[in-house]
């Protein structure tokens, strides 16, 4: 298992419900090299879902840059400002995915 897949994986059962409580938004994460997920976060609660089935805005960047993320070596901000990770669709929705991490 890779890194990211084990993140998407585990990631329902990590989630405060107290940092989630009225967020209501979905999330396609496209990773190149390791494929694609969707997150839904609604009512404090965090479905994840293997592929696209649809966002508030999707977030594409490559397994090594998320995995950086994910680990705390890489600020998202900066990965984005930068060019490494690119968001399409609600740009507030994505702001909001700050809690979760």
């Amino acid at each position: 298992m890779s890194v990211v897949s084990d993140f998407f994986e585990q990631l329902p059962s990590r989630v405060d419900p107290g940092k989630t409580a009225g967020l209501n938004n979905s999330y396609v994460f496209d990773i190149d090299g390791a494929g694609t997920w969707t997150v839904k976060v609604a009512d404090g609660g965090v479905t994840v879902d293997e592929g696209d089935t649809g966002g508030d805005c999707t977030i594409a960047t490559s397994a090594e840059t998320f995995e950086k993320v994910v680990k705390g070596e890489q600020n998202p901000t900066a990965a984005y400002m930068s060019g490494k990770l690119k968001i399409k669709g609600d740009m507030g929705a994505a702001m909001k995915l700050q809690k979760l991490f």
